[in-house]
C-alpha cells in the first residue's frame, strides 16, 4: 500500500470513529457533544481526497443527523440549512429512498416554521415517489399520510386531517394485527383531531382504544402508557371531569417521573391547567413552575416550549387579578417567539391575544384592541382564512367593541367569527354555541331581549346535544339568559336560571372555585334589584369569602364586591358599615394603583414598531444582549449640576462631553437597528470599442470634454479599466461616494440622537448590570448596544440581533470592543455636528472597456440591480465591422458587438422580475435589467432626421436579431454630439438637452426599481466605507486616519469571507451569516466589491475592482512584445499564435503587481471558475508551478486557419437553439465551451484560429473541429486520406466507431446546454437541438431522430419558405452512424415494449425514465395516437434526451420495477440473440 493510500485509510478510520462517537452522544441527548463530533467528522471528510461512495454516505448521514439535532433544539434555520445539504447529497448519490427521507425531514422543518403549504408540498412529493415505487404505497406510505394529517391539523383543516389518518388506519388494519402499536398511534392521531373539533366523547373513545392496545403491549411503566394517560386526561379536562383528569395526569406523571422523561413537564403543565380550571390558581402556578424546572435546563430560556409555559402561567396570574405579573410574563413569551419564530408566526399571535385579555379584564379596551388586532394581522397572513384561531380573535375583538358600546362593530366581528366556525365545524359544534351565546349577550346589551333569548336558546340546544345537561358551558348560557331576564325585570326567572347555573358549577367545580363567586354575585345583584338587601348582602359576602380563600384578596372583583355590599348597606342606612366596606375596596384599588405606578408595563412593550417611552422590559437574552437601558449621561456629571453658569468653561466642556456621549449612544443603537432607504445604484456605460462612451459619460455628468484625451483610451492604454463617477440623481452634480455613505450613516445616528433628546428615552443602567460590569468606565455605551431594541422604535424590517460570535465575552473583550466602536464613531462625529438630513439618491456610473476581448470577463462584475446605457456609433452601419482607434478593422460587426453586450448584461441574470415605468406619460412594463439605448457621434450626421432614421434602423435591426430581449431595452433615440472641438452655444445647449432627457429616463427607471426601495442597514454603508477603493477620487477628504489604518492593516485586495466576517464582528457590523452574505451581495451590486462564492471553500471577496480588471487584461490581452529577452518574446508569440499560456507567462505579465502565491492562486482559481482560462493537464503533469493554460481569447485574428486539404472532412452538424429562444451565442459562451471541452477531453493537442478549434483524438487518429457560426456551434471531424483502399477503409471504420462510441456531438451539446444554464440563467431550461443545412434553401433546419426515421436518408426542410426533401451527408456522418448497428437493436427493443405495454402503465414508464411530467402527459393524453405509438414515442424521447448515456439495460431494470417482467425477459432474449449473431 502506498503512503498516500495509508494516509487515506487512517483518515477514513478516524472519520468512522468520530461518526460513531457522534451517534452515541446524540442518542444520549448530548446535543452539543454530538454537534462537536459531527463537525470534526465533516472536517475530516474535507481532508480526504477522492471521497468514495461510502464516505459520501457518511456525509449524507451526518447532514441528516445534524438536522435532527437542530430540529430537537427547534433551531429551524440551521436545521433547514443542513437538510438542504443532505438533500443535495441524496441527489448526488442518486438514491431515491434518501431523497424521500430528506423531503420528509424538510416537510417536518417547514411544519415547525409554520410554512404549512411548503410542508404539504414536501410530504405529497414523498407520497408521489413512494407510489412510483409501489402503486399501493405499502405500510411505508402510512407515515406520510400521518404527517400530512398533522399539517392539516395545524391548518385547522380537521376533516382533511381525519381523512389522512383514516387512510393510514385502513392500511394498518388490513395489513397488521389488531394490537400493533402503529394502529394505536393512529387512533391517538384521530383522537387529537376529534379533541380539536370539540368532539370530546369521540376523542375519549379512540384514545381509550389506543390505551387498550398499549396496555396489552407494554408493562405498567412504559413511556407510551404515560402518553396515553396524558391524552385521556386532556379530554376529561375538557369534558369538565376535572378529578378524573387529575387522576389520569397523575398516572402519566408517575410513569414519566420514573424515567426522567422531558414530557413530564408537559404533564405538570396540563395538571396546572386543570387546577386553574378548578380555581386553584396557586396550585396551578406551582405546577407550571415544576414544568419550567424541567424545561429550562433542557431547552434554555429562549425555547418556544418555555414561552408556552409562560403563556399559561400568565393566564393564571390574569385570573388572579395579578395583571402586571401576567403582562410581565407575556412579554417574555413574546420576545422568545420573536427570536425563535420571527415576528409573523401564529404562536406570537396567540401570545398577543392573551395580552389583550389582560388589558380587557382591566377595562383598558384600546390597549386590548391593539393586541387583538396585532394577533389578527399575523393570523390572516399565516393561517388559512377559515382557521379557528381567526374566529376566536374576531370574538375577542367583538367583545371589546361591545364593552365600548360599539355594537355594530361588535356584531360585525361576531358574524365573521360565526361564518368561519360554521364553515369549519358545521352547525352543531360547541364553538357555534359559544358564538351564539356571545351574540345573545350583545343583543342583551342593546336591549333586544327577545333576540338575545333566541340566541341563548340556540346555544343551549347545541351545548346539550354535545355535552348533556350538566356541563359548565350550559351554566354559562344559563347565566346569559339570567342576565336578560334580570334586565327585563323578570327577577324570579333570573334567579331560577342563576340557581340552575350555580348547581351545575358546584357539581363541576366544587364550592371554592372563583366561578362560584361569580354565580353568587349574579344572584346577589338580582336580590339587590328586588331591594331584598339582606339576601343580596348574604350572597355578596359568600362570593367575597370565596375570593379571599382563593388568595385573591387583591383582585379587582373583590373590590367591586365590597362596593356592592356598601351600596346595600347604604340602602339600609348602615352608613358606617358602608364606609368600612368602601375603605376595604379603596385599599384594594390603591394597592393595585401602587403596583401600576411602581411597575407598569406598557401595553405596547413588545410592539417592535411602536415601542413607547417606558419600554423597559424587553427580554433579549436570546440575542446575547442583556436587557439593560442606557444610563442617563447626567448621572456621570452629578457633581456639576449645581453650577448654574451655562457659559462657564467647565459647563461647556461637560456639555460637549455629554453631547458626544449621547451621539455615541445613538451610533451604537444605529449599528444594531438603523436603516435607511437605498441611496445608491450602479449605472454602467457599455458598448463596442471606440464609440464614445467616456465622452457621453463626461457630458452626462456635466464634465468638460478633453481635446487631448481620447475618450476610450481607458480600456486600452491607461492604468484604469473602469472610469467611474458618482452622480446625484436629483440635480446631476458629481459626488464623492464615501461622502454619500458617510452622510447616510450620520443621518440615522442623528435621528437616533434626536429621538433620545426629544423623547427622553435614555434611562439608568440597572444595578445588576453595574455589578456585572463594574470595571467598565463607559457602561452606558456598552448598554447602548445591549438595550438598543428596547429604547427605540423598531420595525420588523430592521429588527436584527448580534450573533454569539459578535459579542464581547469578558471585561477585556468589552473594553476592546467598546474602544474599536468609539474609534470608528470618531470618524463620523465631526460630520454629525453640522449635517442635515439628505434623502437624495445617487448613481455610481461605470464606463467599461468596450473591446470584445473583455466580454468574457464581464460576468463577475455585472448585476441585475443596475441600469445599463448601451452606446453605439450613429455614423456606422450596424453590419459594418468594428473599427479600432488605430484604424484596424476587427472580425466582429457592430451588431455582433451589441449582441455580445446584451448577452453579457441580460442573459447572465436570472432575475425574472418585471417593473412598470412611466416615461413621457407612457406606462410600460419592462424586464430587469434595464438597458437604455443611446447613440454617439451626432456631429457626423448633418441632418437631424437622418440621425433619427439611422437610430430607428439600428433599433429595428437589433430588435429583429434579439427578439427575446425586447422587454429589457428602452430605445431613447438620444444622439449625443461629443466633438470636443465644437463647444458653441448651440452645441452646448444640445448636449444639455440630451443629458436632461437621458437623466429623466434614468430617473424614471430608478424610481421604479424594487432595489431602490429596500431598507439598507447602515452597517452595510459602514462596511462599504471600510472596503471602498476609490478609483476617481485621489483626494478623498472623507477618509480619516482611522479608516486608513483599518484599510492598511485589515483590508487586502483579495479576502476570504472569514476575514470580512472578522472585521464585521470587531466593529459591531456582524448580524449573522445570512445577513453578511446579503451585505456583500449588496456591495457587489454597487460595484464596491466582487463577491465570488464559487472560489475556495467559502468564497472570496475582491475589494479593488479596477485592480482585478487590470489583472484580467494583463493576462488575456497581448500588447507589443517586450524587447531584449528572447524567451519572453517566445512566450508572447506562442500565446498569440496558439491561445495557450504557461505559468511562466503568467508570472511575467503579473510581475509588476507583486502578488504573493496565495493571491495569485486565488486569481487563477477565479478565472478558471468563470472559464476565462482552463488548465491543461497531462498524465504526468502534477506540478502547479509549471503547467499550461488554455486561453482562446489570446489568439490573434490573423492566425492562419487549419489546412485540412489532406484530410477527409465530414459534413457539418450544427448545434444550437431555436431562434426565438436564443438568437445568438456570444463569444464568451463559445470560448467557455472550448475550455469546457478541453476539461472533458484533457487534450493538449488543440489548435486554434479565429472562432475555431481543432482537437486531436489520439486513440482513433482524427480531429474534432468546433467552430462558432454566429448563432450556432458547427461540428466537423476529419481524418487522414489514404490512397490504399484497405487503409482508407480501416481508418474510416476506426473513426466512425469512435464517433459512435464516444458521441462527441452529444458531449458538445451537453456542454453547451450546461454553459447556457450556468452563464445565461435567463434562458435556463431552453432546449438545445441539432441542425443541418438544407441544400435547397441553404438555411439550417432542425433534425429529429423520430421524424427522420420515416424518410430514411431524405431530410424534410422545416423552413416555411422551403419544405423540400434533401439528402444530407451530415446524417451519414453523425446521426445514422449511430443507427448502423444500434438503430436496429433499439428499434427491436422499442417494438417489443410498445407491442406489449398496456396503456395504464405508460405514464409510470415515462416517469421512471425521468422524462418531464408535461412531455409524458402530452403523449399519454393524445387521443389520436394508439398505445403502441405512445409507448414508442416515450422510448424515442428517452433516447433523444439520454444521448450517449442511453442504455437498454436501464429499460430492462425499469420494466422489472413496474412489474413488467415478461417484457423485460423478451428484451433480454432479443439482446442475447443479437450478441450471438455478431460473432
Amino acid at each position: 500500500m502506498s503512503n498516500k493510500q495509508t494516509v487515506k485509510s487512517k483518515a477514513c478510520e478516524k472519520l468512522k470513529l468520530l461518526y460513531n462517537e457522534a451517534l452515541k452522544s446524540q442518542k444520549a441527548d448530548d446535543d452539543q457533544q454530538a454537534l462537536s463530533y459531527y463537525n470534526q467528522a465533516l472536517y475530516q471528510i474535507e481532508s480526504i481526497d477522492d471521497a468514495t461512495a461510502e464516505i459520501d454516505q457518511i456525509r449524507y448521514d451526518i447532514f441528516l443527523n445534524i438536522c435532527d439535532v437542530y430540529i430537537r433544539q427547534q433551531d429551524v434555520t440551521l436545521a433547514n440549512r443542513f437538510i438542504d445539504k443532505a438533500l443535495q447529497m441524496a441527489y448526488t448519490l442518486q438514491q431515491q429512498e434518501k431523497t424521500i427521507q430528506c423531503l420528509d425531514k424538510r416537510g417536518e422543518i417547514r411544519r415547525l416554521q409554520g410554512d404549512y403549504d411548503g410542508a404539504l408540498l414536501d410530504y405529497n412529493k414523498c407520497v408521489e415517489m413512494k407510489l412510483l415505487v409501489n402503486k399501493d404505497g405499502g405500510l411505508d406510505i402510512c407515515e406520510s399520510y400521518n404527517k400530512i394529517g398533522k399539517v392539516y391539523k395545524k391548518q385547522g383543516k380537521h376533516d382533511n386531517a381525519v381523512s389522512m389518518y383514516e387512510k393510514s388506519l385502513d392500511i394498518y388494519l388490513s395489513a397488521l394485527s389488531g394490537n400493533d402499536l402503529r394502529i394505536a398511534d393512529t387512533y391517538s392521531n384521530i383522537g387529537e383531531i376529534r379533541y380539536a373539533q370539540g368532539k370530546y366523547n369521540d376523542a375519549s373513545f379512540v384514545f381509550e382504544k389506543s390505551l387498550q392496545i398499549k396496555l396489552s403491549a407494554f408493562d405498567d411503566n412504559h413511556p407510551h402508557l404515560g402518553g396515553a394517560y396524558h391524552d385521556i386526561g386532556t379530554v376529561y379536562y375538557n369534558l369538565g371531569r376535572f378529578d378524573e383528569a387529575i387522576s389520569m395526569f397523575e398516572k402519566a406523571a408517575k410513569i414519566r417521573s420514573s424515567i426522567n422523561h422531558r414530557s413530564l413537564a408537559h404533564t405538570y403543565l396540563n395538571m396546572g391547567n386543570v387546577y386553574k380550571a378548578q380555581g386553584k390558581y396557586d396550585d396551578a402556578v406551582s405546577m407550571y413552575e415544576k414544568s419550567l424546572q424541567i424545561k429550562l435546563p433542557a431547552f434554555g430560556e429562549s425555547h418556544s416550549t418555555i414561552a408556552h409555559t409562560y403563556t399559561v402561567m400568565g393566564d393564571a396570574y390574569n385570573l388572579q387579578g395579578k395583571y402586571n405579573q401576567a403582562i410581565s410574563i407575556y412579554n417574555k413569551t413574546v420576545q422568545i417567539y420573536i427570536s425563535t419564530l420571527g415576528d409573523n408566526h401564529p404562536r406570537l399571535a396567540h401570545a398577543y391575544t392573551f395580552m389583550g385579555d389582560v388589558y380587557h379584564n382591566q377595562g383598558k379596551y384600546n390597549d386590548a384592541l391593539s393586541f387583538y388586532e396585532k394577533a389578527l394581522k399575523i393570523q390572516l397572513s399565516t393561517l388559512d382564512d377559515n382557521h379557528p384561531s381567526i374566529a376566536n380573535t374576531f370574538i375577542s375583538i367583538g367583545l371589546v367593541y361591545a364593552h365600548q358600546g360599539k355594537y355594530d362593530d361588535s356584531a360585525d366581528m361576531y358574524e365573521k367569527s360565526l361564518k368561519i366556525r360554521l364553515a369549519e365545524f358545521g352547525d352543531h359544534h360547541p364553538s357555534i354555541a359559544t358564538t351564539y351565546n356571545s351574540i345573545g349577550d350583545l343583543y342583551n346589551y342593546q336591549g333586544k331581549y327577545d333576540q338575545a333569548i333566541s340566541m341563548c336558546e340556540r346555544s343551549l340546544e347545541i351545548y346539550r346535544s354535545v355535552h348533556g345537561d350538566n356541563h359548565p358551558s350550559i351554566a354559562t348560557t344559563f347565566n346569559s339568559l339570567g342576565s336578560v331576564y334580570d334586565h327585563q325585570g323578570k327577577y324570579d326567572d333570573a334567579i331560577s336560571l342563576y340557581e340552575k347555573s350555580l348547581k351545575i358549577q358546584l357539581s363541576a367545580l366544587g364550592d371554592k372555585h372563583p366561578s362560584i363567586a361569580t354565580e353568587y354575585n349574579n344572584i346577589a345583584a338580582v336580590y339587590a334589584n328586588q331591594r331584598r338587601y339582606n339576601k343580596a348582602i348574604s350572597y355578596y359576602k359568600q362570593a367575597a369569602t370565596i375570593l379571599v380563600d382563593a388568595h385573591l384578596e387583591n383582585h379587582p372583583n373583590l373590590a367591586s364586591l365590597y362596593e356592592d355590599i356598601a351600596f346595600c348597606y347604604d340602602k339600609q342606612n348602615r352608613h358606617d358599615d358602608a364606609t368600612a366596606m368602601r375603605e376595604r375596596s379603596n385599599n384594594i384599588r390603591r394597592s393595585l394603583q401602587q403596583v401600576d405606578t411602581n411597575n407598569q408595563p406598557s401595553p405596547n412593550v413588545i410592539d417592535q414598531s411602536q415601542a413607547p417611552e417606558d419600554d423597559v422590559t424587553a427580554d433579549l437574552s436570546h440575542q446575547q444582549i442583556q436587557s439593560q437601558q442606557i444610563s442617563t449621561p447626567n448621572d456621570n456629571f452629578s457633581d456639576n449640576l449645581g453650577n448654574n453658569d451655562d457659559h462657564s468653561p467647565t459647563r461647556q466642556s461637560h456639555d460637549q462631553a455629554l453631547k458626544e456621549k449621547q451621539y455615541f449612544n445613538a451610533y451604537m443603537q444605529a449599528l444594531q437597528q438603523g436603516s435607511c432607504k437605498n441611496k445608491v445604484i450602479r449605472a454602467m456605460y457599455s458598448g463596442p470599442e471606440y464609440v464614445g462612451k467616456s465622452s457621453i459619460m463626461r457630458v452626462f455628468t456635466q464634465q468638460q470634454l478633453l481635446n487631448l484625451q481620447d475618450p476610450t483610451q481607458i480600456a486600452d492604454q491607461s492604468d484604469k479599466m473602469v472610469h467611474l463617477k458618482v452622480y446625484k440623481i436629483e440635480d446631476r452634480t458629481s459626488s464623492n461616494l464615501r461622502q454619500v455613505y458617510n452622510d447616510s450613516v450620520c443621518q440615522i445616528v442623528q435621528q437616533n440622537y434626536d429621538n433620545q433628546i426629544n423623547n427622553r428615552q435614555i434611562s439608568k443602567l440597572s444595578q445588576s448590570f453595574r455589578d456585572k460590569h463594574s470595571s467598565i468606565d463607559d457602561q452606558d455605551q456598552i448598554a447602548a448596544v445591549q438595550s438598543a431594541i428596547k429604547n427605540q422604535q423598531i420595525t420588523a424590517t430592521t429588527l436584527t440581533s448580534f450573533r454569539t460570535e459578535a459579542l464581547p465575552t469578558s471585561t477585556a473583550d468589552n473594553n476592546l470592543f467598546l474602544q474599536q466602536c468609539r474609534d470608528f464613531f470618531q470618524h463620523y462625529y465631526p460630520s454629525l455636528l453640522s449635517k442635515t438630513a439628505d434623502d437624495s439618491q445617487y448613481a455610481k456610473i461605470w464606463d467599461f472597456g468596450g473591446h470584445s476581448i473583455y466580454h468574457v470577463t464581464h460576468q463577475p462584475f455585472l448585476s441585475s440591480n443596475s441600469i445599463y446605457f448601451l452606446v453605439f456609433n450613429i455614423n456606422q452601419n450596424i453590419h459594418d465591422r468594428v473599427i479600432t482607434r488605430d484604424g484596424h478593422t476587427l472580425n466582429i460587426t457592430y451588431l455582433q458587438s451589441m449582441q455580445e453586450w446584451l448577452i453579457s448584461i441580460i442573459s447572465s441574470n436570472s432575475n425574472q422580475e418585471k417593473i412598470t415605468a412611466t416615461i413621457n406619460n407612457d406606462e410600460t412594463e419592462y424586464s430587469l435589467p434595464i438597458v437604455i439605448l443611446i447613440a454617439s457621434h451626432g456631429d457626423c450626421i448633418v441632418n437631424e432626421q437622418e440621425g433619427i432614421d439611422r437610430f430607428i434602423e439600428f433599433e429595428r435591426e437589433l430588435r429583429n436579431k434579439m427578439p427575446c430581449y425586447n422587454s429589457n431595452i428602452y430605445t431613447s433615440r438620444i444622439i449625443f454630439n461629443c466633438n470636443p472641438d465644437d463647444n458653441s452655444d448651440a452645441i452646448l445647449a444640445e448636449r444639455e438637452e440630451c443629458s436632461l432627457r437621458l437623466h429623466e429616463i434614468m430617473k424614471s427607471f430608478v424610481e421604479s426599481l424594487p432595489f431602490m426601495c429596500n431598507p439598507i442597514p447602515i452597517r452595510w454603508y459602514i462596511m462599504a466605507t471600510i472596503l471602498h477603493t476609490p478609483i476617481d477620487s485621489p483626494d478623498d477628504k472623507v477618509v480619516t486616519s482611522f479608516i486608513n489604518l483599518i484599510r492598511d492593516t485589515r483590508v487586502r485586495k483579495i479576502m476570504t469571507i472569514q476575514e470580512i466576517q472578522s472585521i464585521a464582528i470587531d466593529f459591531g457590523l456582524y448580524e449573522g451569516d445570512d445577513e453578511l452574505t446579503a451585505m456583500l451581495s449588496y456591495l457587489h451590486d454597487l460595484g464596491e466589491i466582487i463577491l465570488c462564492r464559487q472560489v475556495d471553500k467559502y468564497g472570496i471577496v475582491v475589494t479593488d475592482v479596477d485592480w482585478l480588471l487590470r489583472i484580467f487584461r494583463a493576462i488575456i490581452q497581448l500588447h507589443s512584445c517586450p524587447s531584449g529577452n528572447f524567451q519572453i518574446q517566445s512566450l508572447y508569440d506562442e500565446a498569440g499564435r496558439t491561445g495557450k499560456i504557461s505559468t511562466q507567462y503568467i508570472n511575467y505579465v503579473l510581475a509588476s503587481y507583486k502578488l504573493d502565491n496565495e493571491t495569485k492562486k486565488s486569481i487563477i482559481n477565479l478565472m478558471q471558475t468563470y472559464d476565462i482560462l482552463c488548465r491543461i493537464k497531462s498524465d504526468n503533469d502534477d506540478d502547479d508551478e509549471d503547467c499550461n493554460y488554455f486561453v482562446p481569447y489570446l489568439l490573434r485574428p490573423d492566425v492562419e486557419s487549419f489546412d485540412i486539404s489532406e484530410y477527409y472532412v465530414s459534413d457539418i452538424l450544427y448545434i444550437g437553439y431555436q431562434y426565438n429562444h436564443i438568437p445568438y451565442i456570444p463569444d464568451g459562451i463559445y470560448y467557455c465551451l472550448l475550455s469546457s471541452c478541453l476539461k472533458q477531453w484533457n487534450n493538449t493537442k488543440v489548435e486554434l484560429y479565429y472562432q475555431c478549434a481543432k482537437f486531436y483524438v489520439t486513440k482513433s487518429h482524427h480531429y474534432i473541429i468546433i467552430k462558432k457560426d454566429n448563432s450556432h456551434i458547427a461540428l466537423q471531424y476529419c481524418y487522414q486520406k489514404f490512397d490504399n483502399p484497405a487503409s482508407a477503409k480501416m481508418i474510416k471504420s476506426t473513426v466512425k466507431t469512435s464517433i459512435r462510441k464516444d458521441r462527441p456531438h452529444d458531449i458538445v451539446k451537453d456542454k453547451l446546454s450546461s454553459l447556457i444554464n450556468d452563464r445565461m440563467p435567463k434562458f435556463k431550461g431552453a432546449k438545445v437541438h441539432y441542425y443541418i443545412r438544407c441544400k435547397e434553401c441553404n438555411n439550417l433546419t432542425l433534425i429529429d431522430y423520430a421524424r427522420e426515421s420515416q424518410y430514411g436518408k431524405l431530410i424534410p426542410c422545416q423552413n416555411k419558405s422551403c419544405y423540400k426533401l434533401f439528402e444530407s451527408e451530415t446524417m451519414d456522418d453523425w446521426i445514422y452512424i449511430d443507427k448502423e448497428d444500434k438503430n436496429d437493436t433499439y428499434k427491436k427493443c422499442f417494438d417489443i415494449v410498445a407491442s406489449e405495454m398496456d396503456r395504464s402503465s405508460l405514464f409510470r414508464l415515462g416517469m421512471k425514465l425521468n422524462l418531464s411530467h408535461g412531455d409524458v402527459d402530452d403523449i399519454f393524453n393524445d387521443r389520436n395516437t394508439k398505445t403502441y405509438q405512445k409507448a414508442y414515442k416515450i422510448l424515442l424521447l428517452w433516447r433523444n434526451q439520454a444521448g450517449q448515456q442511453a442504455n437498454l439495460n436501464d429499460i430492462i431494470t425499469i420494466l422489472k420495477e413496474i412489474n413488467k417482467n415478461a417484457i423485460a425477459e423478451n428484451i433480454m432474449t432479443m439482446l442475447h440473440l443479437s450478441s450471438l449473431s455478431s460473432y
